[in-house]
């Protein structure tokens, strides 16, 4: 999966912090384009997280990012939980969430295609997809960025109470 330099070197520096703080470094994205850069942070960890864990973890994710010096400009930090949409980045995540909904977007030979399907884990270096009563084969090093496709249930089929 490709990654800038910069979303590489934080990723090196944050996810041994990451871990020593008891989280599970998802993933970081860098947004914004001439302006201010912005940097998201995404962490989770067993269970769950919640706002005072976000909290306390900015205080040591900024103390790492002044150290590395990421931009000679400011920038924004923010410091988030994965969501529904939750990032899948390393060869674990595909096999983690087997079986759910995921949208892929690749590039292959200057071919981008972005695939929404049933992850069925991995085969080597090629990410399994079912999609289109079939099963695909795309290659790891090809993906762009890949997302679970969360889904939100509004009570659909309960029993409404009158």
């Amino acid at each position: 999966m490709q990654q800038d330099n910069v979303v590489s070197r934080l990723t090196e520096a944050l996810a041994p912090e990451a871990e020593a703080h008891g989280f599970e470094l998802v993933a970081i994205e860098q947004a914004g384009g001439r302006g201010v850069p912005v940097v998201r942070v995404l962490l989770d960890r067993e269970g769950g997280i919640n706002v005072d864990d976000l909290s306390a973890a900015n205080e040591w994710i900024s103390a790492v990012l002044d150290a590395e010096n990421p931009f000679s400009r400011p920038y924004t930090l923010e410091v988030s939980s994965p969501g529904i949409d939750r990032p899948l980045v390393r060869k674990a995540d595909f096999e983690r969430f087997a079986g759910q909904t995921v949208t892929v977007w690749s590039k292959n030979d200057e071919r981008r295609s972005t695939r929404t399907g049933v992850l069925a884990g991995l085969d080597g270096d090629d990410i399994l997809l079912d999609f289109d009563n079939e099963r695909h084969a795309i290659p790891y090093d090809s993906v762009q960025k890949a997302r679970l496709k969360g889904a939100l249930d509004f009570g659909k089929g309960r029993e409404q109470s009158s």
